[in-house]
């Protein structure tokens, strides 16, 4: 029997600056949100990629927030106090389209504040869904596999900024293979990454930022795979570049 799927849950968002906002000033300087128009999701992964300070974790944040996330990440109940001082004015900019069904599970995963999100969940009384054991009690890595294989419980919206910082590269293996899982189980995932294996997810759909604005790329077009398939296949000669007196 087939299974009608509520997916995407986050169909689209667009830009709904107005005549308050300051061109001149962060985030909106930047040009992937100065240029922001529309971004459609799919149904199962979208990636954004860009260099650093191209506006994707930005993007993500302000997403995240108009969702009612906290800053920090964790679930829509997780209030913890903004340790980091941040607001992403963006939130305020930011319309989107949704589905009439609404995912029964939902989770931001910040990769620069999981260590705040840790020790939070750690100091209440009782935290389920993370294999029963403290976060920091396991490594960095430990932690983050844990959010993805104990804490996800599918049918659900996962937004995740660069979760490759904590895992090798089996590690990202492990989680492409929970990924694929859990799309399986009606979910939807958003995620910022640098990372070429977990963008090879199949089918995936990939948003460069850029100085130009946001545009949709093919895998092998990305920066990250060419890169790292240019260095691999030519590794010294290219470390015989690099290295070389000026």
């Amino acid at each position: 029997m087939h299974r009608f799927s509520a997916k995407p849950y986050l169909q689209r968002v667009w830009a709904d600056f107005g005549n308050e906002v300051g061109f001149d000033d962060f985030p909106f300087n930047i040009p992937a949100v100065r240029e922001l128009q529309s971004i459609e999701f799919h149904a199962d992964v979208t990636f954004f990629v860009g260099e650093n300070g191209s506006g994707k974790s930005t993007m993500l944040e302000a997403i995240a927030l108009a969702l009612g996330f906290g800053i920090e990440g964790g679930t829509l109940n997780n209030r913890l106090l903004n340790t980091s001082g941040e607001h992403t004015r963006l939130a305020d900019h930011i319309r989107m389209s949704r589905s009439t069904r609404r995912p029964s599970d939902g989770y931001f995963l910040r990769a620069e504040s999981f260590y705040n999100l840790a020790t939070y969940l750690d100091q209440m009384p009782q935290t389920t869904g993370y294999g029963g054991k403290q976060l920091h009690a396991r490594s960095h890595g430990e932690a983050f596999m844990s959010v993805l294989l104990d804490k996800f419980r599918g049918n659900g919206l996962y937004l995740l900024d660069e979760p490759e910082a904590a895992l090798s590269p089996t590690r990202q293996l492990a989680a492409l293979r929970a990924m694929h899982q859990l799309v399986q189980d009606q979910s939807q995932f958003i995620i910022v990454t640098h990372s070429p294996i977990l963008l090879a997810y199949p089918g995936a759909k990939i948003l460069a930022f850029d100085g130009n604005g946001i545009a949709e790329i093919a895998y092998e077009d990305t920066e990250h795979y060419a890169v790292t398939r240019d260095f691999l296949n030519h590794y010294p000669r290219r470390l015989e570049q690099l290295l070389a007196p000026d």
